[in-house]
């Protein structure tokens, strides 16, 4: 099992919107008897999937920003990084972390699929969000121009919208989301999109190694507008950079931009990479195990 751990303190509420989705604690008030001050918190073993340019050292140039920045509540979290969503939800069922971070279309499928994990309550994770893009190398561009511009179609004319609704919102999270056939288009390019299966049911893979779900849904819709094949190919979270980098494949199928707080946009883009028009918004939110 292969994962990162990285230990760090006094984490701060505004880095949750891609770092992490838990906050907590009291005010520490120096003026006040040392009887009447908080207890102090219990660190939080938290988990997540590892950042494509979140290295442990860019955490700490985050970490410190935010601490000189912060003036508000912070909380005590031990980090560990996972390669993907599988290795996550081991670390948490064997007690490896307290918690896990997902976003909120992820953390109601896994609820509504295994009776083990419900949600943390904080409503501070009501705002915190980040936006979902394609990943190109940056010499790509005219791929990522003919990408934009299906993408900016499917905002116009509500087609993204009904995907969404369809495949994400509204799907029976009780059931496996069902593959769309992505059509062929005789003599036309192929591109190589990588997927995760790690956001179900947005980035969805069932176990036989198909992707489906959103994901097919949008690449079917993106492939007839654009006048491409695209070849779908199964890669962990955590090589997603470098199976771009290496050409293994032509675009990573979500990265994540911050949409709130001090967390730098680029923490999920790491050099040489170029982003598309995002495609879906979601909020953050903590899982954990049922009593």
């Amino acid at each position: 099992m292969k994962f990162t751990k990285v230990a760090k303190f006094l984490l701060s509420c505004v880095m949750a919107g891609a770092l992490f989705t838990g906050c907590g604690g009291g005010d520490k008030t120096a003026d006040k008897p040392a009887a009447e001050k908080p207890a102090e918190m219990s660190v939080v073993k938290l988990g997540m999937i590892t950042h494509l340019n979140a290295t442990e050292k860019r955490m700490d140039e985050i970490l410190k920003m935010v601490e000189e920045d912060a003036q508000m509540p912070i909380s005590n979290y031990t980090v560990t990084y996972y390669d993907n969503l599988k290795l996550m939800q081991m670390g948490i069922e064997s007690g490896g972390v307290d918690q896990i971070s997902l976003y909120k279309s992820v953390a109601d499928y896994l609820v509504a699929n295994n009776d083990k994990f419900e949600p943390v309550s904080d409503s501070t994770l009501k705002n915190l969000s980040d936006n979902f893009c394609f990943a190109f190398r940056k010499d790509d561009t005219a791929l990522k121009d003919e990408l934009n511009k299906a993408i900016t179609e499917m905002k116009s004319d509500g087609s993204l919208d009904k995907l969404v609704e369809t495949y994400i919102t509204k799907v029976d999270k009780g059931q496996v989301p069902p593959a769309v056939e992505i059509p062929i288009t005789e003599g036309a390019d192929t591109i190589k999109i990588g997927v995760t299966g790690d956001l179900p049911p947005l980035d969805y893979v069932s176990a036989d190694g198909k992707a489906a779900g959103f994901n097919t849904a949008l690449l079917a819709e993106v492939a007839k507008r654009a006048g491409k094949n695209i070849e779908i190919v199964d890669i962990d979270s955590s090589a997603r950079a470098a199976a771009l980098s290496s050409k293994q494949i032509d675009v990573i199928f979500w990265v994540v931009v911050p949409t709130v707080g001090k967390v730098p946009a680029d923490i999920d883009k790491p050099e040489g990479v170029e982003l598309s028009e995002p495609y879906f918004k979601d909020n953050v939110e903590h899982l954990k195990l049922k009593k």
